[in-house]
């Protein structure tokens, strides 16, 4: 299988500025460690990020999760669960550094990033949510060639819709990446109720060419049965 480099560089609350680093076999979820090469005669053994930085707090991304190919999704971790949905960017494209909500670490935390190349990874397409209720997820699916059809997401842990993962929370804050988002209606993930109708979306961006950024915009409040999904329409 291929493999990527993968970088990113994070700045804490004391002012210090992290750098992340690894090689990742892509379809491969792999956790993203610090990077042992940051000069001459200087750097730090390749550790979890909340263990070198525990009791601090994460205050920017300087830059985003990049590779030289496809990032599908990156998420701060915790004991097993999505802290965090983290911004994703293109390593051969201008990417702005990414001011957040600071996030204390604690040991054990780790950010965790999935990469693709072979030809069903490239059209994967991916939905990350942030809820009222401070839930983060992220959703996926990889739909076929075909030109018809609606294809649903579901939530890269438990395997659940989004229905059934988000019951009663709003989306507050969204972004979907993917790079097939013409070949979609309305070049969205839909966010479709219970009798099939759209009740929010986003657009899905092609984070290779253009850095993603969250919105608020089409946002809804899930309940049960309702879908995130993709309408293959070319």
């Amino acid at each position: 299988m291929s493999t990527q480099v993968v970088t990113a560089s994070v700045m804490l609350n004391t002012g210090e500025l992290v750098s992340l680093q690894g090689t990742v076999t892509d379809g491969t979820e792999t956790e993203l460690q610090t990077s042992g090469t940051v000069g001459a005669g200087g750097g730090i053994s390749a550790t979890s990020l909340g263990t070198y930085a525990n009791g601090k707090s994460i205050t920017h991304f300087i830059q985003p999760v990049s590779a030289s190919g496809q990032v599908q999704y990156a998420y701060l971790a915790r004991r097993g669960e999505i802290l965090r949905c983290i911004e994703i960017g293109g390593s051969e494209q201008m990417n702005e550094p990414v001011s957040i909500q600071p996030v204390q670490l604690q040991a054990g935390d780790s950010i965790r990033v999935l990469t693709g190349a072979a030809t069903a990874d490239i059209r994967q397409v991916n939905y990350n949510v942030i809820c009222n209720d401070g839930t983060n997820a992220i959703f996926t699916a990889q739909p076929g060639t075909g030109t018809s059809g609606s294809t649903s997401l579901t939530h890269i842990l438990s395997g659940q819709g989004l229905g059934e993962s988000l019951t009663g929370r709003r989306v507050i804050s969204h972004y979907a990446t993917g790079t097939e988002g013409a070949r979609y209606a309305s070049g969205s993930v839909l966010l479709v109720n219970d009798r099939g109708l759209p009740q929010g979306g986003v657009l899905v961006n092609n984070s290779s060419n253009q850095q993603m950024h969250p919105t608020s915009i089409g946002g809804a409040t899930v309940m049960l049965n309702w879908q995130a999904q993709v309408v293959l329409i070319a």
